[in-house]
């Protein structure tokens, strides 16, 4: 399974954030971290020009699916792997893709990896939570500065929203940083993969109100909880849940949220029983 030549290649484009890993040491450091079985249920999301999908195939026994958006690099591929017997090419939209449903045809929990394009990075990495019933865990590759955010504890610099929504689902583990010059075209930042394991259950029961009081404790970085909650959660929830309602909303732990929106879920009880 040789890649392709520079004149089989196809063009880049831009609109999808292509950036494609050509490092061999890195794809061999990426797939040494997955550690593929023959048994899982790999999914590639945005498989390129596929340097990391040849050497899966190389490394493993198990099933491989691939998630491409670009029908130039789906034709790629398909002349290239695609009728490797473990392989299934996917041409379709990850954001909109039904991972539980793959799961359910698979006949079990699958592994997601990748290199995130940066551009829809954060909604993707949420439509596969969304389906935390039909993953194992992903290995995927970020903006550094994103995975930071995702690794980040209570009073870091880059502890915010996106540390709390992940919480209660996943396990984070940063794994290795990779620098521009590992792809083509380099980009202009630096990457890092993470390992996000799926809790077997919940951190805690959340709160359908959860997403909402984060959302609002982060809309405005330097206010005091009290501050940035008013009109959402009253002085006297704050101080209700044992929280000190003039603390800036970084120093708070994803379950004194879950706390507050706890509090909420009662007041919308009380309502609809009134």
């Amino acid at each position: 399974m040789n890649g392709p030549t520079p004149s089989q290649r196809p063009p880049r484009r831009k609109r999808f954030g292509q950036h494609f890993l050509h490092d061999p040491a890195v794809l061999e450091h990426i797939v040494a971290a997955i550690d593929p079985r023959s048994d899982d249920r790999l999914v590639e999301i945005g498989p390129g020009r596929g340097a990391l999908t040849r050497r899966l195939l190389q490394a493993g026994n198990g099933a491989l699916d691939a998630i491409e958006i670009d029908r130039d690099l789906v034709a790629l591929l398909r002349g290239q792997i695609a009728d490797y017997p473990r392989f299934v090419l996917h041409e379709a939209d990850a954001l909109e893709f039904d991972f539980a449903r793959l799961a359910r045809e698979r006949g079990g929990r699958l592994r997601v990896l990748g290199n995130l394009p940066y551009n829809i990075s954060t909604p993707l990495l949420f439509h596969l939570l969304k389906n935390t019933g039909a993953i194992d865990d992903l290995h995927i590759m970020l903006q550094r500065e994103v995975v930071a955010r995702m690794a980040a504890q209570p009073n870091d610099d880059d502890y915010g929203r996106l540390t709390i929504m992940l919480a209660p689902w996943v396990t984070v583990e940063r794994l290795f940083d990779v620098g521009p010059g590992a792809f083509k075209p380099p980009p202009r930042v630096w990457s890092a993969v993470v390992r996000l394991t799926v809790r077997p259950e919940p951190a805690f029961d959340v709160s359908p109100h959860y997403s909402a009081v984060v959302a609002a404790a982060f809309s405005h970085r330097r206010k005091t909880l009290r501050n940035a909650l008013r009109g959402l959660v009253s002085l006297e929830q704050i101080e209700s849940r044992g929280l000190d309602p003039g603390a800036r909303p970084e120093t708070f732990a994803p379950h004194e949220f879950n706390a507050l929106a706890q509090t909420l879920d009662t007041q919308t009880a009380v309502s609809a029983s009134a």
